[in-house]
């Protein structure tokens, strides 16, 4: 099998974070990451293409053809639901495969009201109501025809209130009360129309429509049945997704079809379902099966912070206590950063006051003395500035008193153990 050169657009919503984390360590796959704005995307990945104009203006496809044609694109992994279908409308414009769904499923899975009128009929479908006046009973939901998870949902409690929110916005779709928890249904049809697999999800966390907790659950018949209904229906290609509710009477109603990557899929992924991958290989024409773990798994994301540090250097002067070493184990984001500057070629120097046999010591720990370019245990009394000798240089030491000497003396960066995040390089 070839290795694909595969683009996400856009690079930096969650989608393609998660798309970018399924893929990233995949041999058969080079990524690429687009975006038309500056994002995290920045922090994310080693080969991205900036600066290309919004999706909707006149000069995007042309723009995009150039950047296809330039880096050799094979696939493109839309990463937004607005991205995906027009992108999916232009196909015929476009020099790379997009990884979707077909244009039909995709445009009627883009609208709530076209997904409900589409699967009219089957029992799982929400009641709702074409206008105020068949509303006869309190609360209901409402939200966008257009949108993705949660966002610009809203319970409506009286007739005013429903009356100013169909006025702010005409196209809301209005929906029966539905209290029950929220799912997602991670679903994955093969290239011959089979559903190989459906993961029930609870979203039991939701922050700007994603959900930020998320635990697995077991095989549930009803989902299943509802999963094989959808897949029946609609023409899939490798990953999707729907979400459901419980009405009053818990019985599951159909909140929204996806066919795309959602950005919590990564649960799925951590059970042993790659689904990014396993679209690509379903869209070059590949037979594939899943590995399921089926274990108990719960996902919960946060922010996190990635940095760039305008410094140069190429030896890194380094201490063991309470540095590499702490509570008597192995600092391992230090150890991280020091296996990603070896692949940079710069030098480690292990510069100690250490007291026992630092080589015992090493072993000990499973830490390998050859990963360090030189090593240095000085007495007790004796300054490590003395030691130091490259311009170069940073110094990583948990001593307030070292680092300010150093600093003082030799003019260089020094971090602290706690800042150690800030020179960590999350591209891979």
């Amino acid at each position: 099998m070839k290795i694909d050169n595969v683009l996400i657009f856009p690079a930096g919503s969650e989608i393609a974070f998660e798309i970018n984390n399924a893929l990233k360590y995949s041999k058969f796959c080079k990524v690429f990451g687009a975006t038309s704005a500056r994002d995290h995307s920045e922090f994310v990945y080693e080969n991205l293409i900036t600066d290309l104009p919004f999706i909707n203006e006149p000069d995007f496809i042309e723009r995009f053809n150039t950047v296809i044609d330039e880096y050799k694109i094979d696939f493109v992994y839309p990463a937004y639901d607005e991205a995906q279908i027009i992108l999916m409308e232009n196909q015929d414009k476009i020099n790379a495969k997009i990884v979707s769904a077909p244009y039909e499923t995709v445009k009627i899975c883009r609208s709530k009201k076209l997904t409900y009128e589409y699967l009219s009929g089957e029992d799982f479908i929400p009641k709702t109501y074409e206008s105020l006046s068949q509303v006869k009973e309190y609360p209901v939901f409402v939200k966008p025809a257009r949108s993705q998870g949660s966002q610009g949902a809203k319970l409506i409690y009286d007739a005013d209130e429903l009356q100013r929110a169909i006025s702010e916005d005409s196209s809301l779709v209005i929906c029966e009360y539905l209290p029950g928890d929220e799912y997602t249904v991670d679903c994955f049809t093969d290239g011959k129309g089979n559903l190989l697999t459906a993961k029930v999800r609870i979203r039991e966390r939701i922050r700007t429509g994603i959900a930020v907790r998320s635990k697995m659950l077991p095989y549930d018949g009803d989902i299943q049945r509802i999963a094989e209904i959808i897949n029946e229906k609609f023409t899939f290609v490798g990953a999707w997704f729907f979400q459901v509710k419980k009405n009053i009477a818990g019985k599951y109603r159909l909140l929204e079809i996806s066919p795309r990557i959602p950005g919590t899929m990564g649960l799925s992924r951590n059970c042993g379902i790659n689904f990014p991958v396993l679209t690509l290989f379903v869209m070059n024409g590949f037979d594939v099966s899943v590995i399921d773990n089926a274990y108990n798994i719960t996902l919960d994301r946060a922010f996190y912070s990635a940095y760039k540090i305008e410094i140069e250097y190429n030896v890194i002067y380094l201490d063991f206590d309470d540095t590499l070493i702490i509570n008597d184990n192995v600092n391992v984001m230090l150890m991280a950063f020091i296996y990603q500057v070896l692949t940079k070629q710069k030098q480690i120097i292990l510069l100690s006051k250490h007291s026992t046999d630092i080589y015992v010591d090493l072993k000990k720990y499973h830490i390998d003395s050859s990963v360090f370019a030189d090593i240095i245990v000085i007495p007790k009394n004796d300054e490590k500035s003395n030691y130091i000798n490259r311009s170069d240089a940073i110094f990583i030491d948990d001593s307030f008193a070292e680092r300010k000497k150093i600093h003082e003396q030799k003019h260089i960066p020094v971090f602290d153990v706690d800042m150690i995040e800030s020179l960590l390089d999350w591209k891979i």
